[in-house]
C-alpha cells in the first residue's frame, strides 16, 4: 500500500475507523492469567488490565474483536497497542516486553486484514493503523502543583519511546501510523519527529494520522490549547489526517470538528465516544443514537475519516457505516499539499 492508494480512497468516500478496543475486550471478563503466557508466567507484578499483553496472550480474542469490526464495515482497524510505550509499560515493568507488544499487535491486525479480503476480494482494500497512545506521562505540564517547572518525561525519552513502538508496528504489518488521544501537543510532536526519524532513516514512509481529545467543554486539550492551535502546532508533519477522539460525545464534538473542517489542509478524521458516559462510567449511547447525532457531521461536510471511541462497539459502527455511506466526503483544497 502507498500514500497514494489511501488518498485516493478518501477522496472517493468516507473511510470508517474501528470502534473501541477496551470495551470490546470487558466483554471477555478475562482474568489475571489471561495476560500471561509462558515469557510472563514468573512476572512479579500484576498484569490484570494490561489489554495490549493479549495481542499475544490472547491472540483469539484480539483477532475475533478485529473481525467483528471488520464485517461491520471498518475500512481501517487500529493495533491493541495504546500503551505500547516504555513510558507506559513501566507501570507493570515491562519495558522489555514493548517490541512483543507491538509487533504482535500489528501482525494479529495484519491476519485479521489479510483473512477478511481473502474471504471478500470484491470488497474495497481494508487498512491496519498502528495504535500509538500519548502516555501517562506529559511534557508541558509539571505533575507537582508545588513544582510548576517540574517534567516526569523529556522530549527526548518521548521520542525515543515513541521511535521504538513505531519501529515495531511497521515491522508486524502496520499501513498507517495513528497518534491518537493526544492531550498534550507537545507530546504529539515527540512522536511526529520520532516518526519523521525513522521515515528519513529507512527511507519507508506509511501515512500519518493524529487524533487530540478535548478534555472539557472549554474546547481545549488538557495541555491548554484550542483547536485551531493544536492543528497550527501539528501542521509541520507529513500527516495524512487531522483529527478528534474520545472525552466528548459526537454532539459535543461537532463544533471543534468545524474548526478542522474549516483549517485543516488534511483530511479530517472524527471518533467520539458513545455519548458521555453516566455515573458508573458506562456509556449509554445506542448506535442509533450515535448515527442520528454523526448525521449532523456528513450533512455538514465535515469528515472524513468516522469512526468510535469508547462505549462503542461494531454494532455503532454498522450503524455510522450505513449513514456514511450516503454522504460525500469532506473535500479537501486540492491546491494544499498533505
Amino acid at each position: 500500500m502507498t500514500k497514494a492508494d489511501i488518498r485516493g480512497e478518501l477522496a472517493k468516500r468516507i473511510l470508517i475507523l474501528d470502534g473501541a478496543m477496551g470495551t470490546m475486550i470487558q466483554r471477555y471478563t478475562l482474568e489475571e492469567e489471561d495476560f500471561r503466557n509462558d515469557k510472563l508466567k514468573n512476572h512479579d507484578h500484576p498484569l490484570k488490565g494490561n489489554n495490549d499483553l493479549l495481542s499475544f496472550t490472547r491472540p483469539d480474542v484480539i483477532k475475533a474483536i478485529h473481525t467483528e469490526y471488520l464485517a461491520a464495515g471498518a475500512d481501517i482497524i487500529e493495533t491493541n497497542t495504546f500503551s505500547g510505550t516504555t513510558i507506559a509499560q513501566a507501570d507493570y515493568r515491562l519495558e522489555h516486553m514493548v517490541y512483543d507488544i507491538n509487533y504482535y499487535g500489528a501482525k494479529i491486525a495484519r491476519e485479521a486484514v489479510d483473512e477478511f479480503m481473502k474471504k471478500n476480494p470484491s470488497s474495497p482494500q481494508r487498512y491496519v493503523a498502528g495504535a500509538i497512545g500519548p502516555t501517562n506521562r506529559t511534557a508541558s505540564i509539571s505533575p507537582d502543583v508545588n513544582d510548576p517547572g517540574y517534567r516526569a518525561v523529556t522530549f527526548d525519552e518521548l521520542a525515543k519511546a515513541y521511535k521504538d513502538q513505531a519501529i515495531a508496528l511497521l515491522e508486524g504489518g502496520a499501513d498507517l501510523l495513528l497518534i491518537e488521544t493526544i492531550f498534550d501537543t507537545l507530546n504529539s510532536k515527540a512522536a511526529i519527529y520520532a516518526i519523521m526519524e525513522l521515515f528519513e532513516e529507512t527511507g519507508n514512509e506509511v501515512p500519518v494520522m493524529v487524533s487530540a481529545t478535548i478534555t472539557d467543554a472549554s474546547g481545549r486539550t488538557l495541555s491548554g490549547q484550542t483547536t485551531e492551535a493544536f492543528l497550527i502546532s501539528v501542521s509541520h508533519g507529513p500527516l495524512l489526517s487531522v483529527g478528534l477522539n474520545c472525552a466528548l460525545g459526537a454532539k459535543e464534538l461537532r463544533p471543534y470538528l468545524q474548526v478542522l473542517a474549516k483549517e485543516a489542509p488534511f483530511f479530517v478524521s472524527a471518533y467520539p465516544n458513545a455519548g458521555l458516559p453516566n455515573e458508573f462510567g458506562q456509556y449509554d449511547e445506542t448506535p442509533a443514537q450515535m448515527a442520528e447525532q454523526i448525521t449532523v457531521f456528513l450533512e455538514e461536510g465535515l469528515v472524513n475519516i468516522l469512526g468510535g471511541c469508547c462505549g462503542s462497539t461494531p454494532d455503532h459502527i454498522r450503524a455510522m457505516a450505513e449513514v456514511a455511506a450516503k454522504f460525500a466526503p469532506r473535500k479537501l483544497d486540492e491546491t494544499v499539499e498533505a
